[in-house]
Formats: structure tokens, C-alpha cells, sequence
């Protein structure tokens, strides 16, 4: 087996159904992929880990298989953080520069930073992430880079997204059980913004929305900065669990069935469509409308895009969404799942499929990836980032606070 090198990016997604272990070698040209693997979930409930060993062995077996693939020794990785413990909040840091203006250097622009993350935080959270929105420079806002200008006042704009310290800590314990350690550890929501919007969404306004087995992670962009984070507590297993109980039949099945003929609006399946339900136990399968089917999956489709609905507005990003709303995991799949979106939400809808890199296989280009690919192009980003501060090329940017948690 090869060595692994400090061009390899290795993440890993731990999720609820499954657990991703991806490598991909930064090259001259751009990001080439090199080898991944998958394995079930285990010991994981609604995003969060509930049993280490179970997800310790999850880990192994994923990267295991992205080793074989691979070729590479694999050691450390990035890992996504999801789950209903996540939240955000905007903050704000102001210094004074003295009574006569004076030039901006990048200490203030630290300082003022540290005034941001000076937030009152709960026993037991802590910040995930922090990202700058924008400067003020004596009341004027819109400023990027304050380094160089002048001025009295110098205030700093950011996004702080927080996690519970104990489940984040529960998800280094399970990689650095299986042999791994932990680089960074990025809120999951935020990493599918890299795998699947557009620059015109991105300054309009958009939602990102990954529909997990378990939850359903939201982050919305607008102007290129981050406004807000949530998390939802309903994904793909809800639907599943709908389709077992109402056609009496085993989960596998019902996830099966959801995959091949599902669909959030009953009015577009047509009247006459059957399809084959399986039965539990050893009695014969039956043949029913997939209406029925339909019948299930909607109203479970208009609770979520109603929780969706409620979450943006409370949060008040609904009415800046310019850019629209996109879909992307595996829950996004379900047949006219974006109509139910365009019809409660009122805003335009699409299914968000991860931007390409090189060799990538195509079982990879799907929704389904969007989290994996994501934290693959985030890290990229953060790796560059940190190589133009430690080599003199530019003072910090606005990803100069982003992901300064320890591991």
C-alpha cells in the first residue's frame, strides 16, 4: 500500500444510514480523486452517535475500503458534524482605533474577531465555526478586506455556528478509535454549499437543504456569506418508516418501494399505476395502487417543507431567497419532492448534484455524495487559505475565522 502525502484530502461522513470514507489528491490541476468507501451506519441515531463501538467499526470498514481503492495509508481525516444540537446566531465585534483615524492592520482585524466569538454560550456547547460576513469601517458597511484602510471604528459582522461538545467529541472518539485523527470537523450543512450552488445563487440568496436519512441540514448564503444554519430532526427514515407501517411491509422493502415508485404529489401518478408489495413474514406479496403509496409519502413530504417553511421564517431568510432553494441528499430523490417545495415554500426549487472532480466515479455524482463532496471542496478552500497566511501572501480574508475549533 502507498504512503499518504500532504496533497491527499480524506473526509469522512459519518450519517445515520451511512458512513463515507473519501480520499482526493490536490494536484497542479486542480482536485483528482483517488479512492473511496461505504459502509452501513452503525450506532447512530438522528445524526447523533449512541453507541462508540458500533460506529467505531462503521468508520474501519469505510475506511478500510477507501484504502483498498485507493492505494494510500489512510490517518487523518476531516469529518462532518450534523444533528439537532446545531445552531447559529449572527454576531457582532466592534474596537475603537483611537480618537484620529488611523490605518487597519490585520491585528485589529483579530481583535475585532475575538470581540465576535465573546458570545454567552450554554454548559456544554461550543463554537463550530465562525465565519465573517462583512466589516464596518465608521458606520460603512459592504467592506471586505479592512486591511490598509482608514479609519475610527472597526466593526466585524459574523455568522457563529455552535454544536453540543459532548456529541462532537463522541464523533472524534469514534475516528480516533478506528485509528484516525481528526483535522477539522465541519458542520455538514455548510459543506454541501461547496458541492452544489451556483455563483448566482450564492449572491442572490439560497437554501441549501441536505435531506439525510435522519435530519435534514439547512444553510442558507446570500452576497457569498453565510446567514444562517439549522438543522431539522426529519430525513429520509421518516418517509421509509410511513411507507413500512401503512403497506405492512418490512423496512427494506418500503425503502425500496419509496426509491422506485415514490412520489410527494398523489395528483401525478396516474390513477390506474399497481405496483407489488411484499409482505411480511412467508405470505404472498400484493398488488396495490401506488396512489397508495403517494397517499403516504405526501403528507410526510408537506410536514418537512412546512418545518423548512417555519425554520427560514423564524430565522427571517425566507423573503431573501432570490437564488431559490436546492435539494441535494439522498431524501432530495423522491419524485416531485421540488414541486412540494415550490408549492409550500413559494420559492423556485432543484435538486442540487455535487460539482465534478476529476476520475470521479459516477455512483459518486449523486445527491446522495453532496455532504462528502462538499467537505472535500471546503477543505481544499481552508488548506489554501492557510497556505497563503503561513507563506506572507495576503493578511487573513474572510474565511480567517472559519473552523478554529481544536480537535
Amino acid at each position: 500500500m502507498g504512503k499518504s502525502n500532504e496533497n491527499i484530502i480524506t473526509i469522512i461522513d459519518l450519517g445515520s444510514s451511512k458512513t463515507v470514507a473519501l480520499s482526493v489528491e490536490m494536484t497542479e490541476a486542480g482536485l483528482r480523486y483517488r479512492g473511496y468507501g461505504v459502509a452501513a451506519s452503525g450506532g447512530t441515531k438522528r445524526g447523533v452517535i449512541v453507541d462508540l463501538e458500533l460506529a467505531k467499526k462503521s468508520v474501519e470498514e469505510a475506511v478500510g475500503r477507501a484504502e483498498k481503492s485507493s492505494g494510500l495509508a489512510l490517518a487523518s481525516a476531516v469529518v462532518g458534524v450534523s444533528g439537532p444540537h446545531i445552531r447559529s446566531v449572527n454576531s457582532h465585534g466592534v474596537i475603537s482605533l483611537g480618537s484620529r483615524p488611523r490605518e487597519i492592520t490585520s491585528a485589529d482585524v483579530q481583535e475585532a474577531g475575538e470581540r465576535a466569538r465573546e458570545i454567552a454560550l450554554p454548559e456544554g456547547r461550543e463554537i463550530l465555526h465562525l465565519m465573517t460576513q462583512e466589516f464596518l469601517l465608521d458606520g460603512q458597511d459592504g467592506i471586505q478586506h479592512p486591511v490598509g484602510m482608514i479609519g475610527r471604528q472597526l466593526d466585524i459582522r459574523v455568522h457563529v455556528i455552535t454544536a453540543a461538545s459532548a456529541a462532537v467529541q463522541n464523533v472524534v472518539t469514534a475516528l480516533n478509535l478506528a485509528g484516525m485523527s481528526v483535522e477539522d470537523k465541519v458542520y455538514e450543512g455548510l459543506a454541501c454549499c461547496d458541492a452544489v450552488l451556483r455563483r448566482d445563487e450564492r449572491e442572490l440568496g439560497a437554501a441549501v437543504i441536505d435531506i439525510g436519512a435522519a435530519t435534514s441540514d439547512i444553510a442558507v448564503v446570500q452576497d457569498e456569506v453565510v446567514i444562517h444554519s439549522s438543522v431539522v430532526p426529519l430525513g429520509g427514515i421518516n418517509f421509509t418508516r410511513d411507507v413500512a407501517y401503512g403497506l405492512k411491509t418490512s423496512l427494506v422493502d418500503a425503502e425500496s418501494l419509496k426509491r422506485q415508485f415514490g412520489c410527494s404529489m398523489v395528483t401525478r401518478i396516474a390513477e390506474q399505476n399497481e405496483i407489488e408489495v411484499p409482505s411480511v413474514g412467508e405470505r404472498p406479496s400484493r398488488m396495490m395502487r401506488q396512489r397508495d403509496l403517494g397517499e403516504i409519502l405526501e403528507p410526510r413530504a408537506r410536514e418537512l417543507m412546512e418545518l423548512l417553511r417555519d425554520d427560514l421564517r423564524h430565522a427571517g431568510v425566507l423573503e431573501t431567497l432570490g437564488g431559490g432553494i436546492i435539494l441535494t441528499g439522498g431524501g432530495s430523490r423522491l419524485l416531485s419532492l421540488t414541486e412540494s417545495c415550490e408549492d409550500i415554500l413559494r420559492r423556485p426549487a432543484r435538486v442540487g448534484l455535487p460539482m465534478g472532480i476529476a476520475q470521479l466515479p459516477v455512483e459518486l455524482q449523486e445527491p446522495e455524495y453532496a455532504t462528502a463532496i462538499g467537505l472535500v471542496f471546503y477543505t481544499q478552500r481552508a488548506r489554501v487559505l492557510k497556505s497563503k497566511e503561513e507563506t506572507g501572501f495576503g493578511a487573513r480574508l474572510r474565511g480567517l475565522f472559519t473552523s478554529r475549533s481544536t480537535n
